[in-house]
């Protein structure tokens, strides 16, 4: 089971070449509430424009991925294990996916370079 970090996610649902590694792959792939909350921020900030008419919700809840809910307890606990990000977001996806033992699917080489290989799909 693979969790997708926001840019993954991203890449996905716009079709994007660099989750190419993810389809077909037959592996479940799974999006995090952070993502969400950082999808969120990032429109406010400017950063990223959805197209018109479309929602955090509807990106978030697309067909190719199931948003997974961890407990919040135990996901923030296992957050503060990961004390090498100053990014919040990273922190919170990382802590995630390992809480669930799961991959991560990052093109992020801070990541990719602080995560074990087991622990990631590299885009």
């Amino acid at each position: 089971m693979i969790l997708l970090d926001t840019n993954a996610l991203l890449w996905l649902h716009r079709g994007d070449s660099r989750a190419a590694a993810l389809t077909g792959r037959g592996a479940r792939l799974y999006a995090s509430p952070a993502s969400m909350l950082e999808l969120q921020f990032l429109c406010e900030s400017g950063r990223l424009r959805l197209r018109r008419g479309a929602s955090i919700a509807q990106l978030i809840h697309d067909e190719h991925w199931v948003l997974d809910d961890p407990s919040s307890a135990a996901w923030f606990e296992k957050a503060t294990e990961v004390g090498w990000t100053r990014d919040p977001f990273d922190r919170l996806l990382v802590a995630h996916a390992r809480l669930r033992k799961w991959r991560l699917a990052t093109g992020d080489r801070g990541l990719i370079e602080r995560l074990a290989a087991a622990e990631c799909v590299e885009l």
